[in-house]
Formats: C-alpha cells, sequence, structure tokens
C-alpha cells in the first residue's frame, strides 16, 4: 500500500486538537503556540484538500473527514506510544482515563477498586468524575460511566447498573412516616430534575404537594442533607447501599420510580484497546454479581 507523504506532526497536532477540543488547550498539551497550532491544522487541510475541523461558539467540531481520520491517528498515536515505552524499558503499564458520574463513583464504582487493582496491576486506572456531564474526546477520555436511557449520539452504550428512586431520609424522620401522604408534612429535598417527586408521588398512588426549596444538582448533597435530618430525598437506590446498611439513611417506604440506569460508554467508532475491554469485562461481571 502506497503511504502518504503526509509529516507526521501536523497529523499529531490534529489528533491533540480533536481531543482537546480547542487550538488554545491543544497548544497547552504540545506546548507550543495557537498560531502554531493553526498552522499546523491550515498545512494538513491543505494537503489533503479538505476541510478537517470547524470552529463553533461551542469548541472544534470535527468535519466528516475529521471524524473518519481521527480514531485511527488515536489508535495509531497510542500504539506507538505503548511501542516506545517497550523500547526504552518501562515497566509495561498502561494507562485507561474514565470519567465516571461522582454518585456512581462514590456510592457503587470506588469500594470495588482495590479488587481491581489487584487482578490487574498493570492497568493504571485514573478517574476523573464529573456530574453526568462528560465529553469523552474532548476531555482525553478512554471511557465515561454515565446515567441516562443509554441513547447517546455516536456513543457506544453498555448497560452496568440499574439505578431505581426512593425517598430516603434519617431513621428519625422516616419514623413518623407510615404512608406516602405523610410525606406532605415533611421538607421534600429537590433536585434538578422536576419531574422526580411527581412521577413518584403518581407511582405510589397519592398526589405530589407542593414543591419548595432550594434545588440541588447532587445527589451526593442531597444524601447528605438526609441523612441530617434536613428533609427526604428521592434518591438512586442502589448507590446508597452503604448508608442503608449502616441505619444512617433508611428507606421508609417500598415503591422506587424506575429511572434510568448507568451505563459504560465510548465513542461508537473507536477499537477496543485490551485495557478497555478488560475493564468493561471486570464491570459487567460486577453489576452482575450485584444483583
Amino acid at each position: 500500500m502506497d503511504r502518504p507523504d503526509i509529516p507526521l506532526n501536523a497529523l499529531r497536532v490534529f489528533e491533540v486538537a480533536v481531543r482537546q477540543g480547542s487550538f488554545t488547550r491543544a497548544a497547552v498539551e504540545l506546548r507550543v503556540t495557537q498560531a502554531a497550532v493553526s498552522h499546523q491544522i491550515a498545512r494538513l487541510e491543505d494537503l489533503l484538500g479538505t476541510a478537517l475541523l470547524l470552529r463553533t461558539p461551542g469548541g472544534l467540531v470535527p468535519t466528516d473527514e475529521g471524524r473518519m481520520l481521527f480514531p485511527v491517528l488515536e489508535q495509531g498515536f497510542d500504539a506507538m506510544a505503548r511501542a516506545l515505552d517497550r523500547i526504552a524499558g518501562r515497566h509495561h503499564i498502561e494507562v485507561l482515563k474514565v470519567g465516571v458520574v461522582t454518585t456512581f463513583a462514590l456510592g457503587w464504582l470506588m469500594p470495588r477498586l482495590p479488587a481491581f487493582t489487584r487482578a490487574h496491576p498493570r492497568i493504571d486506572l485514573r478517574i476523573s468524575t464529573n456530574n453526568n456531564r462528560v465529553e469523552i474526546l474532548r476531555e482525553g477520555l478512554d471511557m465515561a460511566i454515565r446515567f441516562g436511557s443509554g441513547l447517546w449520539t455516536g456513543i457506544a452504550a453498555e448497560p452496568l447498573v440499574e439505578a431505581p428512586l426512593a425517598p430516603l431520609c434519617a431513621p428519625g424522620l422516616a419514623a413518623r412516616l407510615k404512608s406516602p401522604a405523610d410525606l406532605a408534612r415533611a421538607p421534600l429535598l429537590r433536585s434538578h430534575r422536576s419531574d422526580e417527586w411527581p412521577r413518584w408521588f403518581a407511582a405510589a398512588g397519592h398526589p405530589c404537594p407542593p414543591l419548595t426549596g432550594p434545588v440541588f444538582d447532587s445527589s451526593i448533597a442531597l444524601a447528605d442533607l438526609a441523612a441530617e435530618s434536613a428533609g427526604v430525598a428521592l434518591l438512586p437506590v442502589p448507590m446508597f447501599a452503604r448508608q442503608i446498611a449502616a441505619g444512617t439513611l433508611v428507606q421508609p417506604f417500598a415503591v422506587e420510580l424506575p429511572a434510568g440506569r448507568y451505563y459504560l460508554t465510548y465513542p461508537a467508532d473507536r477499537a477496543l484497546t485490551p485495557e478497555m475491554t478488560c475493564f468493561a469485562a471486570w464491570l459487567k461481571a460486577e453489576a452482575l454479581n450485584g444483583e
């Protein structure tokens, strides 16, 4: 096969620019000026005779040609890095970068990670937490664990753990709740998903009382407030199993609202590395054992 006479440095700059989502951040990673990054991209586009990146208010967006080229370059540069590490005589450690929604990280993943590390000491797992808003390519991640329906454009999603919602509160407050109707006399802590309490009350067969008070965007914060007797929070029960077992949180009613599932996700056009495959298999086995 004839190989095109394309400068490797321009290809490297393009790969970093797509991953970082901006010329500025690409310049920081590459330790060059923004103008140098822009020049290399323009040179590559001129050599290929097509646009590869579009500038938008939200950052750089690859064209169809750019999306086709990026995963090939990413995999190639990763393979070269692994080979160079081995040639240089470095201990064979593979880095795996995973973004994880904070509730899942603290409530499910972290207690299990020591077992993964013992079983796979050659995988350097690096976790970054988020509030369920993640851009895998732009943040330089390999994979991400997120909550939702499993339908994300251009993203492969492997189901892990269901997360039905139920009211959780401190033991003292739970003792005063004999039926869902009693919740009308308790402070109901609100998340940014405003439909959750009305949907739970509908499932329980009771009208939803007026909802007032501050809105929180973190299930962890809601759980902490509930444990401190500040009110009743509607939370994904499996993510707070340890607090329920310890008695700091109580589930006063059996009614649970199906709300979605946590998924392991990665770009659909990305070929899985052995480390990604290993982590995915381990996660799915742990999720299956936990059911």
